[in-house]
């Protein structure tokens, strides 16, 4: 019972200093005369996955790299399968034009890059700096690029600040909302890990799987709060925007910080090798043809994307537990639904190609 409380103060922990890091942060930035475009598409943009960083580097530092590791790994495929999948059954989701020539090989060319890394069974410190350098050059990248964007486009990002209050206007506030945010992320991610760990060991599970799961999809929760309400709202580009940027986000930034946090770099499991970062792989590359089909993400597309999220999710625990059913389970995903799957999204690309002409 102690170990649920943990849990679930962690995530409640995680939440509070992921909210107060990022007014605290942004009131800061525009105090400093920084734009709301550029604070968008820094401070906002990756305040979201902050829940995400804390508990990856919290568990590097504490010698629980599975956990670090599988915690991106897990989010990343959370966060389109189950955010954009429950999103579109709101709504059918809006894709940005850009969303598609830019953001999304950029996310896809990071899992490539990450995999490659990966491929020797460990991301070494070197490997890791590059990956956080590479997020820094991207960023830079965007705020260079946001110079030369539309009024309309700048509104938009405005838009997405937290509203203007009295209480916070001084310089001084703000800087204590963001030390208060911060607290609060390594205090959660604390009790988020350690209470993970318990789990693992009370279930028979491993510290991936619990990663992988549990981890992973209470990590993510500030992004399903932010897609989801803003499907809600009509904003139907900015849901699918959040989580493009998160995953560059995870990859980059989360990995690279665990991954020199870490004594001797990230030991990366077998498992993840052999099943779930390819898994990874094919939920990034799955996107190019949903998003530019019609550049819309329909509400079968996203059954279709949970579909695929509970199917993963049960071969974790048949995998975990060694169940009997395990076998017939993989023979009938790979011979009967993957095929099927990559027929359709064969079709959709087929039924594209005149819209392009």
């Amino acid at each position: 019972m102690s170990n649920v409380l943990f849990f679930f103060a962690g995530l409640a922990a995680l939440g509070v200093g992921a909210e107060l890091l990022v007014r605290g942060a942004s009131r800061l930035s525009l105090s400093f005369g920084i734009s709301p475009l550029v604070v968008g598409l820094t401070v906002v943009a990756f305040g979201t996955s902050a829940p995400e960083m804390a508990v990856s580097v919290g568990a590097a530092l504490s010698g629980n790299v599975d956990v670090a590791v599988g915690n991106v790994v897990g989010s990343n495929i959370f966060n389109v399968l189950v955010i954009l999948g429950a999103s579109a059954l709101i709504v059918p989701l809006a894709v940005h034009a850009q969303v598609v020539r830019q953001e999304v090989p950029v996310m896809i060319g990071a899992s490539f890059l990450m995999i490659a890394m990966a491929f020797d069974g460990r991301i070494s410190f070197v490997e890791a700096a590059l990956l956080f350098a590479a997020l820094v050059a991207y960023t830079a990248f965007l705020v260079v690029q946001s110079r030369r964007e539309s009024r309309a486009t700048a509104e938009d990002f405005a838009g997405e600040m937290p509203p203007p209050a009295k209480w916070d206007s001084h310089w001084g506030v703000q800087l204590m909302l963001v030390l208060g945010g911060l607290a609060l992320l390594v205090l959660g991610a604390d009790w988020l890990v350690e209470a993970a760990i318990s789990f693992a060991r009370a279930f028979g599970v491993s510290d991936l799987v619990i990663g992988l799961t549990i981890v992973a999809a209470g990590t993510s929760l500030p992004e399903v709060a932010a897609s989801l309400t803003a499907a809600l709202r009509g904003e139907r580009d900015i849901a699918v925007g959040n989580v493009v940027g998160s995953n560059v986000f995870n990859l980059l930034g989360c990995l690279g910080l665990a991954g020199m946090a870490a004594p001797g770099g990230l030991v990366v499991a077998p498992e993840l090798l052999r099943v779930d970062l390819w898994v990874l792989l094919a939920t990034m590359l799955a996107c190019i043809p949903v998003f530019a089909y019609r550049h819309e993400i329909r509400r079968w597309q996203g059954a279709l994307f949970l579909f695929a999220y509970v199917a993963y999710t049960a071969y974790l625990v048949l995998h975990a537990q060694q169940h009997p059913l395990l076998p017939g389970f993989v023979d009938a995903t790979f011979f009967g639904l993957l095929p099927a799957m990559l027929l359709l999204l064969f079709l959709m690309w087929l039924k594209r190609r005149p819209l392009q002409r």
